[in-house]
């Protein structure tokens, strides 16, 4: 609404002018008064704005005893919002007219006030006016409001008795109110009584059905509208394009097109977006930059889209110049620009863009609604300032669960698994009921901190809220038992589970792959390829760290082959994993030659490159390329100064490996996670330093697991320390009871040290707790094929060939002046004197 010109105001209400003076100029008797003009003019939707003028209009009708526009006046009231002028007004009209309570009705719900215009509609039935075909469009609409399917089932059974449920106003308000609130069936019900149904109610039942996720019922609704041969219009096609992208039926969205083509809606705004982002989603973002092309550049809607698909495609430099070419060109950013671009700045690591852009969003007062908020501490976060990612939520007047999922999965991301749980805890106790995401994003924390009782907890309310048929979370669940080392479990739950998306597939190599059968992963990442699933970047990261545990250097290759096949070289993830392959298979040459292929490259990559050179003993090459990586404003995070400390323990550089990690938590704020613990233990240990280790495990902040323990046994074992072997194992056979390599280990120093008494215990220790010693296998690739082998292993097809090289190689060793050793001293009583 704007406001009417004062001047044309004037000339209307000019014939009035004279009631109010007292001089003895003419007054006008009330059948000289234009009573057309005067009508135009209470009815004019410019008007509505000038409750004063209005007013004073009422004044001079009632001073000439005019009462033939009491209604104008009455929906005048109405439009202003004035309910006091509105109800007084009411109250002197004829309330025996039906279209008087229609009138105060529809004007109370276009306002939004719901109840007060319910109330009318009873307070009619009780003075017995009886409701018409005008009278229940707006009540249903009120119900609709309240998003009270329940009244409105009830006011439904008036309609129906008094034979208004197929006229087209009252069934269209019905269908809205029953799709609005996930309703669809009973929507179609009435639907398919209608006889005369216009586009408007056709798009309704289509956008009921895609917003409810029936898919297939929307593309019938629309075939069937297509047959009628009712006219699609841009709502239509806006529909079915979103239909087409959460589909990924790009090839008949492209039909589609050439529909909206021949309808002349092509240059749309509304329908020009919906196919933007079809072709985006669907990631075909050659033809979304050339229709791009063809939208005027002033459309914000068009360039949030753009960019938008840039960012959901993994091209983050694309998406970053894409933006400054839009600030460039005058088009000023608001909440959802900033929302789609800055996981971009996420993606990339730019940490200082991030927080220009935190600025520029303060200074020219962009609305900060929750998804921008969210999208704030998920850049902060992924930037390691956890102390703003926390400003930002406390600033917060309002939290709703998309915030607190940001928070958690934040806090998952930075190994705060507590804080994450605390959150979790607080949206719980605040009655916010968390979604699909907030719980995929809280089970990662059961898995970091080997939480699985908590996990169980989370599983069995993933199952009592019907949230477990759903690929995310089923993927998450699956992610967290095998972390807490159930993998029985995990095969279970992928076996129950109704569809199985990438993701789900993926989650199964993956747990496959890092819990030492990457065999297995490999085998099923064949089987996925063989059921007609899509691989995507993270299949083939999963693949090729298989491939890397294994090693098979004959399958990596053949995925890489896959990878330039596939258009996958561009994905810095699996581009990561391949320089990670090709290290732990031995070439770091063809992991040098990979980095530098890499156009574009991410903390992932140089992490990547980094861990490479320290795994192969090249600490000053590890070294160089982490101070190169900061040269190139990439923000290291807990993975890079892993691999640092890491490195410096295979280099035997302890001080460094200190140094590193110090500078890890004082200067980059970025907390030790367990892991990083265990490398420090690890770093002392090598060195001998067992004191220095255990007071690290001490100061740990958190209880340290089977991991940090098995690594000081180890450290004890080398260094022949039985007193702290014996202190790490008994926090062992609590933590991982079933696991025989820690009574083994612990067994044979006892054994080396002649303390045959404590061997004879712990040996009876496995036997009463059913402990099996797993037998220990290695393995090596010829030809293409991998060979596995266990001590004394007779199942191999050559092994009576195998077992006589190796005595001739044995004898030869001997004649060169080798003298074999015992694993472990002999027993006295077996000693020969």
């Amino acid at each position: 609404m704007y406001r009417r010109n004062p001047r044309s105001i004037w000339k209307l209400i000019a014939p009035f002018r004279y009631v109010h003076t007292t001089t003895s100029q003419h007054i006008p008797r009330p059948s000289e008064f234009p009573t057309t003009q005067l009508a135009s003019f209470l009815q004019s939707s410019s008007f509505p704005s000038n409750l004063q003028q209005g007013r004073q209009v009422h004044a001079q009708l009632i001073l000439n005893e005019i009462t033939t526009t009491d209604h104008l006046l009455l929906a005048m009231y109405l439009r202003c919002g004035s309910f006091n002028d509105a109800k007084n007004m009411f109250y002197r009209i004829d309330l025996g007219c039906v279209k008087r309570w229609n009138l105060m009705i529809r004007g109370l719900v276009r306002m939004g006030w719901f109840r007060f215009g319910l109330l009318f509609y009873f307070k009619m039935l009780g003075c017995g006016v009886s409701p018409d075909n005008f009278t229940f469009p707006s009540v249903v609409k009120a119900c609709s409001g309240l998003n009270n399917v329940r009244f409105g089932a009830l006011i439904h059974e008036a309609i129906l008795s008094m034979g208004f449920e197929v006229n087209v106003f009252v069934g269209s308000s019905l269908i809205h109110l029953y799709v609005e609130n996930g309703y669809v069936d009973r929507a179609r019900t009435l639907f398919d009584k209608i006889p005369a149904r216009d586009c408007v109610l056709w798009n309704v039942m289509l956008n009921g059905y895609v917003k409810c996720g029936e898919l297939d019922k929307a593309m019938e609704i629309f075939e069937e509208m297509r047959k009628d041969e009712t006219k699609s219009d841009e709502v239509t096609f806006a529909a079915i394009f979103s239909l087409c992208a959460s589909e990924g039926m790009v090839d008949f969205g492209t039909q589609l097109h050439g529909l909206v083509v021949s309808c002349g809606l092509e240059f749309d705004s509304v329908v020009a977006n919906a196919l933007l982002s079809m072709y985006s989603k669907c990631g075909w973002l050659s033809d979304a930059r050339k229709l791009f092309g063809m939208m005027p550049r002033d459309n914000l809607v068009s360039w949030n889209g753009m960019i938008s698909g840039y960012v959901q495609n993994g091209f983050m430099q694309d998406a970053s110049c894409l933006f400054n070419e839009m600030v460039s060109s005058g088009v000023k950013p608001d909440a959802i620009t900033f929302s789609s671009f800055l996981p971009a700045v996420a993606g990339l690591g730019c940490f200082r863009k991030g927080k220009e852009i935190h600025g520029y969003i303060l200074r020219h007062g962009v609305s900060l609604d929750v998804f921008l908020k969210s999208a704030l501490i998920d850049v902060y976060f992924k930037c390691r300032d956890v102390e703003m990612a926390r400003k930002v939520y406390n600033q917060s007047t309002k939290v709703d669960v998309v915030m607190c999922t940001a928070m958690i999965s934040g806090f998952v991301l930075n190994g705060m698994n507590n804080d994450a749980f605390e959150i979790f805890r607080w949206l719980l106790k605040e009655k916010i009921m968390p979604n699909a995401v907030t719980l995929a994003s809280v089970l990662p924390a059961c898995a970091d901190l080997a939480a699985l009782k908590v996990g169980k907890e989370l599983h069995g309310y993933i199952i009592k809220n019907g949230l477990d048929h759903g690929c995310h979370v089923g993927s998450a669940v699956i992610d967290m038992y095998a972390k807490c080392g159930r993998l029985d479990v995990t095969h279970d739950i992928f076996g129950r589970l109704s569809e199985r998306d990438s993701v789900c597939w993926n989650s199964m190599i993956t747990s496959y792959s890092q819990n030492g059968k990457p065999e297995k992963a490999i085998d099923l990442f064949c089987w996925m390829g063989r059921t007609g699933m899509n691989y995507d970047c993270v299949s083939i990261s999963a693949a090729l760290s298989a491939c890397a545990n294994l090693p098979a250097l004959h399958y990596g290759k053949e995925i890489h082959g896959f990878m330039i096949k596939g258009s996958f070289c561009s994905d810095l993830f699996a581009k990561s994993a391949l320089i990670d392959m090709y290290a732990k298979c031995g070439n770091l040459g063809s992991s040098q030659l990979v980095f530098d292929m890499m156009e574009e490259k991410n903390e992932i990559s140089w992490n990547s490159i980094i861990a490479a050179y320290g795994n192969h003993g090249r600490l000053e090459d590890c070294l160089a390329l982490f101070h190169e990586m900061l040269k190139n404003e990439i923000q290291p995070d807990h993975v890079t100064f892993l691999a640092i400390i890491s490195a410096c323990g295979h280099a035997g550089k302890v001080d460094d490996g200190i140094h590193y990690f110090q500078s890890m938590t004082k200067e980059y704020g970025i907390p030790a996670r367990m892991e990083h613990y265990g490398c420090v233990v690890d770093l002392f240990g090598r060195a001998g330093r067992l004191n220095e280790a255990f007071k690290t495990i001490k100061s740990m902040p958190f209880s340290p697991d089977a991991g940090v323990w098995g690594t000081l046994l180890g450290a004890s074992r080398n260094h022949g320390n039985v007193e702290l072997a014996e202190v790490a194992s008994r926090h062992l056979f609590d933590l991982d009871p079933q696991n025989s390599g820690y009574y083994v280990l612990l067994s044979n120093l006892l054994a080396d040290a002649g303390h045959w008494g404590s061997v004879l215990k712990i040996r009876s220790l496995m036997k009463e707790r059913g402990v099996q010693k797993v037998p220990g296998y290695s393995w090596i690739e010829v030809n293409n094929t991998t060979h596995m082998f266990v001590a004394a292993d007779e199942s191999h097809p050559r092994s009576s060939h195998i077992y006589s090289l190796l005595k001739t190689l044995l004898l030869e060793l001997k004649r060169e002046g080798y003298v074999p050793q015992l694993y472990l001293p002999m027993h006295p009583q077996h000693m020969v004197s």
